[in-house]
């Protein structure tokens, strides 16, 4: 009768080291104590999720604040869906967001000493692994083909029964092992299964470090840990991974929870120390078609790439706090007590985290964002945008460039005082808003525009005044005297100096000052809204100021 380690030594006949070896090789870390190793683990299969960065930004905070360790691992184990490159990109994509891992796989190069860091060269410590619960008993080569799979599931699906591969509804489970081998020497093809002593109708209790004590019950699935290609499932490698790695913190979706009985099962068999594990609020989204809330959505829902809001020109700074708003109730105090403040220093907390679902909400993004761009030096305004320019905006890009300064006292309105101008939810609002500042866009804009001139106006009256305007305002000194210089050649024009007067006798006058400054702007912007005028017109200078008014007096005839 043949034995268990024969099996295994039929089935890893390479595999000369032990489980002892490995645990040599990958010590336990020396760290201070309550340094958290935790890790930021994808799989390269498409796009940065919102609710990957979500979850790298309190992987990397909480490692910060312990003075612990984060790495990148790759779980490139299911190459059928794997998209090259992808890894790489999303490495680079939380980078951008201050996101830089002590070790792990960064793209094109590994740091540290606990690697490979990518599953797909981790092959020969998995095996060494399953070949020792080969030979504990407490896994087995599974020969079932994927019909007899689709029979077993029509039966259980008849019985209505849970589904799976456990207990009676495992079909190979107790096969002996000389038929085992016999199987293997013929060619048979096979996986390799942990064989599960669980019974789901009792229960563990998990603690959770955002929720709590967890009962849940425990696992009876006689899971699939090494698939036919020689890589190993999910659950199998995240053992394997985290144990040899030192992970001590593990932070993930709450879909996760659901997984913990296997895992908490193959730690015990191991019998390795679990790490410790927190796992996050769903970001959710009310659905525009039924109007319910749901899981963001990959593929309905803009919002769950990353790589969106770069695109819209989202600043990094105002996207972190506000995924800081998920993340701790007490964050958005903070922030209001701290509108320049480094956000380094808040300290994120497990018991300050929503145990239900966050709703994504773009307006309070939108609104964070606006005071982040408002609170930047005209210096670092420019270098930034010009830095999202060069990757999605040729236009801007060409404007900056041309004229640094320019740009500069453009984005500097109203920026250096007490309550700055919040003009900007993102660097993508900023060329419509400023290009009439620029002659050739001006004129371009003006030849397609209807200006929105007040119709109550003479045409004529437009004109005389535009030309009276643009000879004889005060520029010399600061707003207020440029403005009583309009109030006056208003006067000379029919408009009242007073809004009360213009109220009490409107048949007498063609308007106000109000309406004043509304034509200088319609002539010098083409819209009803801009900067501030003032600041407008000494940008634009008194020669560029006479050609604008000299090109709507010629439109409009007037």
């Amino acid at each position: 009768m043949s034995t268990l380690k024969e099996l295994a030594d039929l089935i890893f006949p390479d595999i000369k080291l032990g489980v002892s070896d490995l645990e040599k090789k990958y010590p336990p870390r020396t760290l201070p104590s309550g340094a958290e190793v935790s890790r930021f683990a994808p799989s390269p299969t498409g796009f940065l999720h919102t609710g990957s960065l979500f979850a790298s930004l309190v992987g990397r905070k909480f490692s910060e604040q312990t003075k612990g360790v984060y790495f990148f691992r790759l779980e490139d184990t299911d190459q059928k869906r794997e998209i090259e490159g992808s890894g790489l990109e999303q490495i680079n994509l939380l980078n951008k967001f201050g996101i830089v891992f002590d070790e792990g796989y960064l793209g094109t190069s590994e740091k540290g000493e606990y690697g490979p860091y990518r599953q797909s060269q981790r092959a020969e410590i998995y095996k060494i692994v399953i070949k020792e619960l080969i030979k504990k008993g407490r896994a087995y080569p599974d020969f079932c083909t994927k019909e007899e799979l689709d029979a077993l599931r029509q039966v259980q699906e008849a019985n209505k029964v849970v589904p799976g591969y456990y207990g009676e509804y495992a079909k190979y489970r107790n096969l002996k092992i000389d038929d085992a081998i016999a199987f293997i020497k013929e060619g048979k093809p096979y996986v390799i299964r942990f064989k599960s002593l669980g019974d789901v109708n009792k229960h563990i209790k998990v603690v959770d470090e955002i929720r709590g004590e967890l009962l849940l019950s425990q696992n009876n699935q006689d899971i699939v840990i090494l698939k036919s290609d020689g890589l190993p499932t999910y659950h199998f490698a995240h053992l394997v991974d985290d144990h040899f790695m030192r992970t001590t913190l593990v932070i993930r979706g709450e879909e996760w929870i659901a997984s913990l009985p296997i895992h908490v099962e193959l730690f015990e068999t191991m019998n390795w120390q679990r790490p410790k594990y927190a796992h996050l609020p769903v970001i959710m989204i009310v659905d525009e078609e039924t109007h319910n809330r749901r899981k963001l959505s990959k593929r309905k829902d803009n919002v769950a790439a990353v790589s969106y809001f770069l695109k819209q020109g989202y600043p990094i700074e105002g996207i972190i706090k506000y995924l800081y708003t998920i993340a701790n109730s007490n964050f958005e105090e903070w922030l209001t007590n701290n509108p320049k403040g480094d956000i380094s220093t808040f300290k994120l907390s497990f018991e300050k985290f929503s145990l239900d679902g966050a709703l994504f909400d773009l307006p309070k993004l939108n609104n964070i964002s606006k005071e982040v761009l408002a609170l930047y030096s005209k210096e670092k305004f420019t270098d930034l945008a010009l830095k999202y320019a060069s990757e999605c905006d040729p236009k801007l890009k060409e404007l900056i460039e041309k004229d640094r300064n320019k740009f500069e006292q453009i984005i500097n309105i109203e920026r250096e005082i007490e309550k700055p101008r919040k003009d900007y939810e993102r660097f993508g609002d900023v060329l419509p808003k400023i290009l009439f500042f620029y002659n050739d866009e001006y004129d371009s804009m003006l030849k397609n525009a209807d200006l929105p001139f007040n119709e109550f106006i003479p045409k004529k009256i437009i004109g005389e005044f535009l030309l009276d305007a643009v000879e004889n305002m005060d520029l010399s000194k600061d707003e207020s005297v440029w403005f009583e210089s309009i109030k006056k050649i208003g006067l000379n024009h029919g408009f009242a100096d007073d809004k009360k007067v213009y109220k009490e006798n409107p048949d007498k006058y063609n308007g106000w000052y109000s309406d004043c400054i509304s034509l200088i702007r319609i002539a010098l912007t083409t819209t009803t809204v801009s900067p501030k005028l003032f600041d407008v017109i000494k940008i634009l200078g008194k020669e560029e100021i006479k050609r604008r008014f000299s090109l709507v007096i010629k439109k409009y005839d007037c």
